[in-house]
């Protein structure tokens, strides 16, 4: 501003006022044809990152690479050498039978057992059946002998178990499996010793069961 001074005369002149533009921020808002929200590009690729996670995660658990040692007692424990190469969650069945034993008694005897075969988010990827073998869904099988049990810490369930195959068949992950163990185990266990008798000879019953399934491979 300035004073120019023409004789008792005051003129004041001002400078023409500057004004600027408010202060203006981006606001997420959908496309409404002139504005475009900056995270559109960004969510998709994020939910693509995603899913690719997701689906890593469920094949490093499917092939095992992921998938630690169990905790068990000594007497259950796998070789040393031998990792985990899938771990199947079982639900399904006992079948006992009810047999003439020997002295003129009878007894409850395992017949075989009849499971699903579970992944970590609760597919069925295979079956458990007499033998006792194991069956996945990619065709592979294997088949086991116990060698070491433990009694579960769960009342009437059946034994926790160390088994070494003994055969297999077909070509998938199951195929290079040498031994197997059956862990936290619920129910299954076979009915009271009263219940089987003469009058009771041959008759079936099944008991369900749960339990978890590791099966081991030689470390490459």
């Amino acid at each position: 501003m300035k004073n120019r001074n023409r004789g008792s005369e005051i003129q004041i002149l001002s400078a023409p006022a500057k004004f600027h533009k408010p202060f203006s921020f981006a606001v997420n808002r959908p496309w409404d044809g002139q504005h475009r929200d900056p995270n559109a590009k960004l969510l998709p690729v994020l939910t693509r990152l995603f899913q690719i996670a997701v689906l890593t995660g469920i094949a490093v658990q499917m092939n095992g690479q992921a998938v630690s040692r169990s905790v068990v007692p000594d007497q259950v424990k796998a070789p040393a050498g031998e990792n985990v190469v899938l771990q199947a969650h079982a639900s399904g069945s006992q079948i006992y039978v009810c047999q003439a034993v020997a002295g003129g008694a009878f007894a409850w005897t395992l017949k075989a057992p009849q499971a699903d075969l579970h992944d970590q988010q609760g597919a069925v990827i295979g079956q458990h059946f007499a033998g006792p073998t194991w069956k996945d869904n990619d065709g592979s099988e294997v088949t086991g002998k116990a060698v070491a049990h433990v009694d579960s810490p769960e009342p009437g369930s059946i034994p926790w178990l160390l088994l070494t195959a003994t055969s297999h068949s077909g070509a998938g992950v199951l195929s290079p499996v040498t031994s197997i163990q059956r862990i936290n185990t619920k129910g299954g266990a076979p009915p009271a010793a009263t219940e089987c008798n003469a009058s009771k000879q041959n008759a079936e019953v099944k008991r369900s069961y749960t339990a978890d399934y590791y099966f081991y491979a030689p470390a490459k």
